[in-house]
């Protein structure tokens, strides 16, 4: 029976690939002469020359030519079943922390867990549900192992990957007179009485920067910092609000009618940020996968 272990099949790949001893030895960060223990325990095992040896190079034998794809494969094999095991410790348990704008959190990200959770049951899920600023922050300070959001942020650390445009829309509760209109111009809903967000949102300087002038028109019933809070001044019966598509359920709000805006339409784009060359966790990936896959079934 050979005796020989995993770590000799290692030194002997190294040998293969750097052809010299001292390359192969700082590959595998081990001495030559533990290197060349290493190679004549093996070939001492196994009974044959795997190399022949001059002063000037270190070249395989025919025996040795033959045998370093099966030393490869075998190493391959091993290394893909402790892949395997490390995996399945993975989503055995643990935590995926994700920040995410309110505008997501509130019938999004409910769709999304609930997928997840289909096939992970045991992983918990951290949100933190925090303004579009404030995502890129957690994730930049590692607080997240990432998020979704709308603004770009330009830090060099950070990368975005767009996944949709999606359009504001005006919401209204279904005996208000726009519930009957087809759609409402940005200008008929500044002369209504609308609820509309602070200086602090995220929401806020987009569509200042989208609606220029047409902004600036009476002032509104109402200033709140995010989105879900104004549906609520909305489902109270207080005034209409702009809202992205997104804050809203796809199979329609039991309590209120929404209506496209237009001229102008107005977009964000939606999208997922993370840290540039770090690669996320298993189960965080599996995570971001359910997002995207809402976003492009």
């Amino acid at each position: 029976m050979p005796n020989f272990d995993l770590q000799d099949l290692y030194a002997f790949i190294a040998l293969c690939e750097h052809g010299s001893f001292r390359y192969a030895a700082e590959a595998i960060c081990i001495s030559q002469s533990a290197l060349s223990r290493r190679i004549e325990k093996l070939e001492s095992s196994l009974g044959v020359r795997l190399f022949d040896r001059t002063t000037r190079s270190v070249t395989l034998t025919l025996t040795g030519r033959t045998f370093a794809p099966r030393a490869r494969h075998l190493l391959s094999d091993f290394e893909d079943a402790l892949n395997g095991i490390s995996e399945r410790t993975a989503f055995s348990s643990g935590m995926v922390t994700v920040a995410c704008i309110p505008s997501a959190a509130y019938y999004f990200m409910p769709r999304v867990i609930a997928r997840f959770r289909t096939q992970f049951k045991k992983i918990r899920i951290r949100l933190i549900d925090t303004s579009a600023g404030n995502v890129y922050t957690a994730v930049h300070n590692k607080q997240a192992d990432f998020g979704l959001s709308f603004l770009s942020s330009g830090e060099a650390d950070l990368t975005f990957l767009p996944l949709a445009d999606e359009t504001y829309q005006v919401i209204c509760p279904p005996a208000h007179p726009i519930a009957q209109r087809d759609s409402l111009t940005w200008q008929a809903f500044f002369n209504a009485d609308y609820i509309w967000l602070n200086k602090s949102s995220g929401n806020r300087h987009l569509l200042d920067r989208a609606l220029g002038e047409i902004a600036r028109r009476r002032a509104p019933v109402c200033e709140t910092q995010h989105v879900t809070t104004m549906m609520g001044m909305v489902e109270a019966g207080l005034g209409i609000a702009a809202v992205p598509s997104m804050a809203l359920p796809d199979s329609g709000h039991p309590l209120l009618v929404r209506k496209p805006l237009t001229e102008p339409v107005v977009k964000r784009q939606v999208g997922l940020i993370k840290r540039a060359g770090t690669a996320l966790s298993p189960v965080a990936a599996e995570l971001e996968k359910t997002i995207i896959g809402l976003f492009h079934p």
